[in-house]
């Protein structure tokens, strides 16, 4: 709640800021222009805000969590792409009335003869091709690598856009106070995306070396990669969160996927635990001991860090098991773990549940059976935990399941903020 009140607070008062030098700009006796200009300052506003939900900086990371950053990204994007359109629409229409040439005349001339309009129309085709890329029907048809290397050039549109307000924003310059907001706003979203994408993932695999040391499988399908490093103690990693892991062998070092810890950090190894989805999941069975690893992370706001209630429940279904079975050996207090799996076959790390339950006091429940009749139904969760709305819930699994539980715990009357989970959900 801190984190996401922050950056809300954040947001907030820049806007006011931004309306405050608008104004002081003066207007134009043009309403389309005037229009044309405030949009423009609001997508300028909001590409800056943008830097800053993917920065992945871990204070903001650890309390909101990547996956609703992600979705705030989402929908801050196409905000930006309908502020960018209405921007150039209005300032193009506003300009040809003023000088009574067709809209596309007047679009030529104002490329021709004002300085940086010409970057601003480059910058918002690329944003309309990101964005294009980026909506549901196409983005489900690309592979990851693909939609993230399309999305690489927004960037490129962002540095296009700031030149373009530098060059021709009457705002910008109205004032020498005016001026120095905009470069230290900008300064501040593209320092924090420098730090955080770059500087600190260096940073802690310089420090840390970290290296595969065994690579265990679990079922056929399913295995457990152990890594080392130097200084793990000071790696600030908790149950719950994962990694982007890059292991470097000559076919997988572009590759970087997202695991979540399957095992409390203890200061000495990281374990990860990953079914196999694909080539490059299948491929982590054939890891040799001793390749290296570049890590970027830890990431995620699943965690110990928000819990409302001294009791728990943690539910997990299938491979969704291993951020659950990492937090169990962090929780304090009474836990109930439901682990829900179509066959027992299925229960990778169940032994290891079932001795840390044991260990901790905790009941344990392995739910099987096909997913129709839903075996987590709000009547069969109370009669598994009476006392579930008094309790905080962790819930990691698959998409549709996950989808079904969060309907039982509402209609359980679980408040909101007592409900944990978190989707893997990565942008720019």
């Amino acid at each position: 709640m801190v984190g996401r009140a922050g950056l809300y607070a954040v947001l907030l008062a820049n806007a006011a800021v931004v309306a405050v030098f608008f104004a002081q700009a003066g207007f134009a006796s043009n309403a389309l222009i005037v229009l044309g200009r405030l949009t423009g300052l609001y997508a300028a506003l909001l590409m800056a805000f943008q830097l800053l939900l993917v920065a992945r900086l871990p204070w903001f990371d650890r309390r909101i969590g990547m996956d609703r950053l992600t979705s705030w990204h989402r929908w801050t994007g196409f905000s930006v792409l309908w502020l960018l359109l209405s921007h150039a629409v209005f300032i193009v229409l506003g300009y040809a009335r003023a000088s009574s040439l067709d809209p596309v005349n007047q679009l030529v001339d104002l490329a021709e003869t004002v300085q940086g309009v010409l970057r601003a129309i480059v910058a918002l085709a690329i944003i309309l091709a990101v964005g294009a890329v980026s909506a549901r029907y196409a983005r489900r048809r690309l592979a990851y690598e693909t939609w993230h290397f399309i999305h690489l050039y927004t960037y490129v549109a962002v540095v296009l856009a700031f030149t373009h307000q530098v060059a021709a924003g009457t705002t910008f310059a109205s004032s020498p106070a005016a001026t120095a907001y905009w470069y230290a706003l900008w300064g501040v979203a593209l320092a924090s995306v420098f730090t955080g994408r770059l500087v600190l993932p260096l940073w802690r695999n310089l420090r840390h070396r970290l290296r595969v040391t065994a690579v265990v499988p679990e079922n056929d399908d399913v295995v457990s990669i152990y890594v080392t490093g130097r200084d793990l103690d000071r790696l600030p990693a908790l149950a719950g969160q994962f990694f982007l892991w890059r292991f470097l062998t000559k076919d997988r070092w572009w590759q970087a996927n997202p695991f979540s810890l399957s095992a409390a950090p203890d200061g000495r190894t990281l374990r990860l635990t990953a079914k196999r989805a694909g080539d490059g999941s299948a491929a982590l069975r054939h890891l040799k001991v001793g390749t290296r690893v570049f890590a970027e992370g830890p990431y995620g706001a699943f965690t110990t860090l928000h819990r409302t209630r001294p009791d728990a429940v943690l539910i997990a279904g299938g491979v969704g098991v291993t951020p659950i079975r990492a937090l169990l050996e962090e929780l304090h207090g009474h836990a109930v773990v439901i682990y829900r799996v179509a066959t027992d076959q299925d229960a990778v790390l169940y032994d290891e549940l079932r001795d840390l339950a044991l260990a901790r006091g905790a009941e344990l429940h392995l739910v099987t059976g096909p997913p129709v009749p839903d075996r987590l139904a709000p009547r069969e969760l109370a009669r598994l935990v009476p006392d579930i709305a008094e309790r905080d819930v962790y819930l990691c699994g698959p998409p549709p399941m996950m989808n079904a539980v969060l309907g039982s715990l509402r209609e359980l009357g679980v408040p909101k903020p007592q409900t944990h989970f978190e989707r893997f959900s990565l942008a720019g």
